[in-house]
């Protein structure tokens, strides 16, 4: 799966940790919220950005939630074009104006930057920032390095280990 993409290391992240890290976007969002006069919603962009859309919605009391779906992966090359297959409908009329994006990842900006087309004036969120990508968004909690794979905790599935001494006698 990451294979020749440039990925060296791996970031696995728990549910807890991902609950920590929406929570804290959320406290500093809505130091941002006060300054902007509140958010009218949420647009998650799916798939990754529902579950910490969800959190941050439920930490900042916000009822309207859409969604903005893209694809940026296909079989031959990651990232090579964002095709939008839905759009977020009530925050489209005032491109964004008082609306939250949220996304669990900015990766390259492929993805970040076809959304701040569509929903320029939104505030734009994430959890985990990537260089590449980090000047896209408004606001994100750790940032890691481009040549790093986040494993999200729903990418991830419990597996019984081996013992050590299996592992280090080959068994």
């Amino acid at each position: 799966m990451t294979e020749g993409h440039g990925y060296t290391k791996f970031f696995p992240v728990s549910w807890e940790e991902l609950h920590r890290h929406c929570k804290a976007l959320a406290w500093r969002l809505l130091d941002a919220a006060q300054a902007r006069g509140g958010y009218r919603g949420i647009v998650a962009i799916t798939r990754g950005g529902l579950v910490p859309a969800a959190i941050v919605a439920r930490e900042l009391n916000l009822r309207m939630i859409e969604t903005i779906s893209c694809s940026t992966y296909n079989e031959l090359e990651r990232g090579s074009k964002v095709n939008i297959l839905k759009t977020a409908e009530a925050a489209l009329a005032d491109e964004g104006e008082g609306w939250l994006i949220v996304d669990d990842l900015v990766d390259t900006g492929v993805t970040a930057k076809a959304v701040r087309a569509l929903l320029p004036k939104a505030h734009f969120a994430t959890i985990y920032a990537k260089p590449n990508g980090r000047p896209m968004v408004d606001t994100f909690i750790t940032e890691v390095s481009q040549d790093t794979w986040i494993l999200f905790p729903w990418d991830q599935e419990a597996v019984m280990s081996k013992p050590i001494v299996e592992l280090r006698s080959g068994l």
